[in-house]
């Protein structure tokens, strides 16, 4: 699937990106269907590294898509191309955002849940650059729109973030502007975010102010787990935590033990 965005070049002239997204792997509910998550991989990874991951978790009601990010040229790479969902130069508070690269990749997550039947409650995961489309995802679920301010139109009932940060994080603030409406989403939206101190890829800080920013602006049903000697990479102990809050917050059949 592609996804096509405009911007406005020199003078009058309209320039547009495509973004190529690469396959898309499905692991069906071995259970009663009861919620479909967008689960999205890290920086130069693909959707069926975490398909395999994900079928083995004891979580039968829920339905994964693991799509694969577009193969584009990465700053941080020094413009090698690999597969990501936006680029990024480096992982502060002070880099510029690609933040048509971040509407392409949240769009492509919504465009993928929007075909799901009405009763299936739906959520966006990642790790890494993954856990920052999610984590992105969800600000543009409370504000209502993307910063290209295209509406946003799906809605979320879970949000899971693994080693990962927020993006945009500097104009989160003044984009909820006092919205009563935004307010009241992001106190109601479930996320949980989890980060190990021993990352030394996205190094503990930038998770822990993500989630301090993410609070502060009002997300309130806010869960931050944090995992000593864990670098970047998932252990059972993280993924044990997320079957527990996904099977709570999204008041599962069963439950994990």
């Amino acid at each position: 699937m592609s996804f096509s965005s405009s911007t406005m070049g020199s003078g009058s002239r309209t320039t547009r990106r495509t973004f190529e997204f690469g396959r898309t792997h499905v692991v069906r509910p071995k259970g009663k269907h009861q919620a479909t998550i967008v689960w999205l991989h890290g920086l130069g990874d693909k959707g069926s590294s975490w398909s395999q991951i994900l079928e083995t978790l004891p979580l039968p009601n829920i339905k994964w898509i693991c799509p694969t990010a577009p193969t584009r040229p990465v700053a941080l790479l020094g413009g090698f191309p690999c597969t990501a969902w936006f680029d990024v130069g480096e992982i502060t508070e002070e880099a510029p955002d690609d933040l048509e690269g971040l509407d392409a990749s949240a769009a492509h997550v919504a465009n993928l849940l929007s075909t799901e039947p009405a009763n299936i409650k739906l959520g966006v995961g990642g790790f890494s650059m993954g856990a920052a489309v999610a984590v992105y995802s969800a600000t543009c679920r409370v504000l209502g729109q993307y910063m290209n301010g295209n509406p946003y139109q799906v809605t979320l009932s879970a949000v899971v973030g693994l080693s990962g940060w927020l993006p945009c994080s500097r104009t989160l603030m003044n984009r909820m502007g006092g919205s009563h409406e935004a307010a009241r989403q992001a106190a109601s939206l479930p996320i949980l975010l989890c980060h190990g101190l021993g990352d030394d890829v996205v190094a503990y800080k930038h998770g822990e102010k993500s989630a301090q920013t993410l609070s502060a602006a009002g997300f309130r049903n806010l869960t931050f787990r944090t995992y000593n000697g864990l670098g970047h990479y998932t252990i059972p102990e993280e993924t044990d935590e997320v079957c527990n809050w996904l099977t709570a917050r999204l008041m599962l059949d069963g439950s994990w033990s």
